[in-house]
């Protein structure tokens, strides 16, 4: 392997919030085809590259990660370069969020900052169906198995909160517990969505079709959407296949006091509260 001999750089790796995801139909080869609106938080991990050797794991869930198998290193490896890397894990692992693709994607942004040329679409597919959507890190529409992306405008500024209930979920178990696998694809997306009501009445004709199954392999998802629209969210639903839910408010003062709200009576859940990233106004 390369050592790389770039300077050192700092990545932000935001959480990845599956605002809608439709289950449109299955490959022969057992993947599921997928449409979804993509779009990330100004929460996550941060990422730290350097000239050296090994990754240094830090934040309040380090303990959850694998050392070896970390996808920090795989995407290293990708570029075939020998690094010293630094993993800041602010996100819940396992949670439906995206944290291990997107660290993954921030580790490849930050190789190419430091002068390192990215590999080809199809290897860092390899890396994780989420990755490529990650890399890109602006709202976006995922389709396909994750290969097929489409920008879409900036959306309109969102107050979120953020739970976990402080357990990790089985993506191949959910996927397995679907009923259906044949959804329509999503409603057709405007130029540009006016304002966050008209969002919202965008998201209320879509679903997670991940969020049933999810619920009845683990009922306290339903737990954790009740606690949001108790706590005042105007529209709750939980992210890819869970088990992390989000709830947004009409303002970030009422997304800290449901924050505040929800960790008061949950001690053991993780919750923040948040924006859109990249989002207007």
């Amino acid at each position: 392997m390369r050592a790389y001999a770039g300077p050192a750089v700092a990545e932000f790796a935001p959480a990845k919030l599956n605002l809608a995801l439709h289950v449109t139909g299955r490959r022969a080869d057992g993947y599921h085809l997928l449409d979804s609106l993509v779009a990330f938080a100004a929460v996550g991990d941060r990422i730290t590259l350097a000239p050296g050797q090994g990754i240094t794991l830090s934040g309040p869930f380090a303990a959850d990660l694998p050392g070896e198998g970390n996808l920090c290193l795989r995407a290293a490896r990708l570029l075939d370069l020998r690094a010293a890397i630094g993993l800041e894990k602010v996100l819940p692992v396992a949670s439906g969020i995206g944290g291990g693709s997107a660290d993954a994607a921030a580790v490849l942004r930050g190789f190419a900052r430091g002068g390192e040329a990215l590999p080809a679409p199809g290897a860092i597919a390899a890396l994780g169906a989420d990755v490529p959507v990650c890399l890109a890190g602006r709202p976006t529409r995922m389709r396909g198995i994750g290969e097929v992306l489409d920008p879409v405008p900036a959306l309109p500024a969102l107050h979120l909160v953020l739970v976990n209930p402080g357990l990790a979920v089985a993506t191949p178990a959910v996927f397995a517990a679907l009923d259906h696998r044949d959804s329509p694809a999503l409603p057709a997306l405007p130029a540009r969505f006016a304002d966050a009501p008209a969002l919202l009445d965008w998201l209320a004709a879509t679903r997670n079709d991940l969020e049933a199954p999810a619920r009845r392999l683990q009922p306290v998802i339903g737990t954790v959407l009740a606690a949001l629209t108790h706590a005042g969210a105007g529209f709750a639903r939980m992210s890819g296949s869970g088990a992390t839910c989000f709830g947004l408010f009409a303002s970030a003062a009422a997304a800290e006091a449901a924050c505040a709200r929800i960790r008061a009576a949950q001690s053991g859940w993780w919750a923040v509260a948040t924006r859109l990233a990249d989002a207007e106004g």
